[in-house]
Formats: structure tokens, sequence, C-alpha cells
């Protein structure tokens, strides 16, 4: 991890990223003190979710809410 101090950071700005993008972590330093840190972002947390990408492929049945209730209720003796 190297720093660098803001005025370097802001003139540098587009070679900080070109390292970040390779790997590295960058903290940016103001009057010696340490402020910030570019790291790069892991792509797998970056990946949006996709809802409804099994539409049409899967059929949930009307009675999955009371699926099973007879064995349930066999196993603990409660009615769900």
């Amino acid at each position: 991890m190297s720093g660098v101090n803001v005025h370097d950071a802001k003139t540098h700005f587009s070679r900080l990223l070109a390292r970040v993008a390779e790997g590295e972590s960058v903290v940016i330093s103001k009057a010696g003190k340490p402020v910030a840190r570019l790291v790069p972002i892991d792509p797998r947390a970056a990946a949006p979710r996709r809802i409804g990408f099994l539409k049409g492929q899967i059929r949930v049945p009307d009675d999955f809410d009371r699926m099973g209730a007879a064995e349930i209720e066999q196993l603990f003796g409660t009615k769900p």
C-alpha cells in the first residue's frame, strides 16, 4: 500500500486509478495524516443481483405454504 498527499492525488488521479485497477491500495494524506484509502472493488460484490432470472423455468405450487403440514403436525404435535 502506497501513499500520496492530496495535491498529488488531485494532479495524478487518473494514474492512481490505474494503479488501483491493478489491485494496489493507495492512501491519501492531508498534512501528513491519512484521510482516505482508494481500494479496488471486488467484482463479485459489485455485480447486480438479477431478480426474476428463473421466471418461466420453475413453478411454485398454489399450496406451497401448506406443503408438509400433516408431517409437521405429526412430528411436533401442533397444527401450523
